[in-house]
């Protein structure tokens, strides 16, 4: 009852152009990951010990991280510059196969003002100045090749990417650098005022021509996972 709920709200978005008709493009098989709010689905034939995971905006969850270690053991390296997350993950002691770094992903490597949740109970910071949200700090962010030479990987298996916001500037970097990840999933925001419909609109496209395709999408239709295809014909 709750996801006919759901797919019933993202119609009702659709007609009033506040969400995207879109369907998944290629078929795989997936696999959802973590709880129902950290959650993302994966392709798991994309996957195996050897993988490199980039998990980008992990709050106080990760469960999805867990996830990815127990079920394929690949090696995580997760990120976050909220103070409430970098708290958080000191607290959960060591995890095999488990990083973390108390720094955001960002189109530049720079300090951003991020604005926290005015609500107590929340975590995730942004770096857009949401009705939702009011505290702001200085917060460091990283390139992805910036990140990615620090930690000396030529290659990326996953990025997860739940950067409220941020990801457009991001994906806009990594698409430049023509880095054929094989698997990227984004949290994407349109939902956000300041950021709309027409953002994400683009972004799909720059993804399909990049030569990603459409994996699997959450029944909230926030989650996205995209699988790089290259030139193939699906």
């Amino acid at each position: 009852m709750k996801e006919i709920r759901g797919y019933l709200h993202y119609i009702y978005n659709v007609l009033r152009k506040k969400e995207i008709w879109i369907r998944p493009q290629i078929k795989k098989e997936v696999l959802w990951l973590g709880n129902q709010y950290a959650g993302f689905y994966v392709v798991p034939e994309l996957l195996n010990s050897n993988s490199i995971v980039y998990s980008f905006g992990v709050g106080e969850d990760i469960s999805f991280d867990k996830a990815l270690i127990e079920i394929f053991s690949c090696t995580i390296y997760a990120f976050d510059p909220t103070p409430k997350s970098i708290k958080y993950i000191k607290e959960q002691g060591n995890i095999e196969n488990f990083n973390f770094s108390p720094v955001g992903i960002y189109k530049k490597d720079c300090s951003v003002d991020f604005f926290l949740p005015k609500n107590p109970n929340y975590v995730s910071g942004s770096i857009y100045h949401e009705n939702t949200l009011e505290e702001k700090i200085p917060v460091p962010m990283k390139k992805i090749q910036t990140i990615s030479k620090e930690l000396k990987h030529i290659k990326i298996d996953l990025i997860k990417l739940d950067i409220e916001g941020a990801e457009y500037d991001v994906m806009d970097d990594i698409l430049d650098l023509g880095m054929n990840i094989p698997q990227i999933l984004i949290e994407l925001h349109h939902r956000f005022s300041t950021i709309g419909i027409a953002k994400t609109k683009d972004l799909l496209q720059k993804m399909y021509r990049a030569g990603y395709k459409i994996a699997a999408i959450s029944p909230t239709h926030e989650e996205y996972t995209f699988v790089f295809i290259g030139n193939a014909v699906v």
